[in-house]
């Protein structure tokens, strides 16, 4: 349900983070086709692993929103205490949101047992309606 909503906004033409059976998008990458080996092209989606190989992701669509002026979106747990928020995200993103309430992923009985975000590198839009968003500088 929230990337239809995301979708609907940003128009994703890659999703970055995929497994063929979840694909987002026509145009994907695997855990296979290592996406942090590969150039982010058009409107990105990332979900990505959540957990030390996260930062790697932050840090790749930043340098991939500069190099293609690609937008991209990633969904990710809040933490903006971690040194990744501090030093990437806050001082580059276009956008965080900070999601009302928590997720629940996939066919999951419960909610994720943390907050989420939305990170956005590049393109500026309104996403108050996910929750209290904060505009880059």
């Amino acid at each position: 349900d929230l990337f239809e909503k995301l979708d609907s906004i940003f128009n994703f033409t890659l999703d970055c983070c995929a497994e063929d059976s979840t694909a987002k998008c026509t145009a994907y990458y695997t855990k296979e086709d290592d996406a942090l080996l590969q150039d982010w092209k058009g409107v990105v989606w990332c979900n990505p692993p959540y957990g030390r190989e996260q930062v790697k992701f932050v840090n790749k669509a930043l340098f991939e929103s500069e190099k293609h002026k690609s937008t991209v979106v990633l969904l990710i747990p809040a933490r903006p205490d971690t040194k990744v928020w501090q030093d990437v995200i806050f001082p580059n993103a276009s956008q965080v949101c900070f999601i009302r309430g928590r997720l629940r992923f996939g066919d999951a009985k419960e909610s994720a047992p943390f907050p989420s975000a939305i990170i956005v590198f590049g393109k500026d839009v309104d996403l108050s309606m996910f929750g209290f968003c904060v505009k880059g500088e």
